[in-house]
């Protein structure tokens, strides 16, 4: 975590989360979510502006973490803002060397290899040691390799099951949902 956002944390320790705002989207790309935005309609189907600024990227990148419950947020400051997923925490870019495959997480975050998991959709995802990961769409060919010389033991998981067997959530629950209608950032 940067320094900043750990010295605004401690003058500010109190700010409201944000919820609804900012989601990852399955190739690895980050999407602002405003109030109009939310009220079209759910992510993925209304996904919202991807970010393109990279220096905005890369701080959200450097600052993206969990709760204990799972839930994924990118840490603004002294205000958590939530993330809704749309497959997994991660997604993985791969790299093939001598070494075999290994793995880069969108945020750039190295992982080591558990196993690989195919959801009911044919979508491919990978466990490693910081979690599940959906393998990026351009690096198939290198994950069916890998499945095919037995380096990636595969075995079939049903999508609803993974946050659950994985320990995560897709859309972190807002206490204040519950509470009345939703509060914007």
């Amino acid at each position: 975590m940067d320094d900043i956002v750990k010295a605004a944390l401690q003058k500010w320790p109190h700010v409201p989360h944000c919820h609804g705002w900012l989601a990852l989207d399955a190739r690895g790309d980050w999407y602002m979510r405003d109030e109009q935005v939310q009220a079209a309609g759910p992510f993925p189907q209304i996904k919202g502006s991807r970010i393109e600024h990279a220096a905005l990227r890369d701080f959200i990148a450097r600052n993206y973490t969990s709760d204990d419950a799972g839930a994924w947020f990118f840490q603004n400051g002294p205000q958590r803002v939530y993330v809704e997923l749309q497959a997994a925490p991660w997604v993985w870019r791969l790299n093939t060397g001598a070494g075999g495959v290994t793995l880069r997480s969108h945020t750039g975050r190295a992982a080591l290899f558990n196993e690989a998991i195919e959801d009911e959709h044919g979508r491919l995802f990978a466990a490693s040691d910081i979690g599940l990961g959906l393998v990026h769409t351009l690096d198939m060919e290198a994950a069916a390799n890998a499945i095919e010389r037995g380096d990636w033991p595969l075995r079939q998981v049903a999508f609803a099951a993974l946050p659950r067997l994985f320990g995560y959530q897709l859309t972190p629950k807002n206490p204040l949902q519950e509470q009345g209608p939703p509060t914007g950032c």
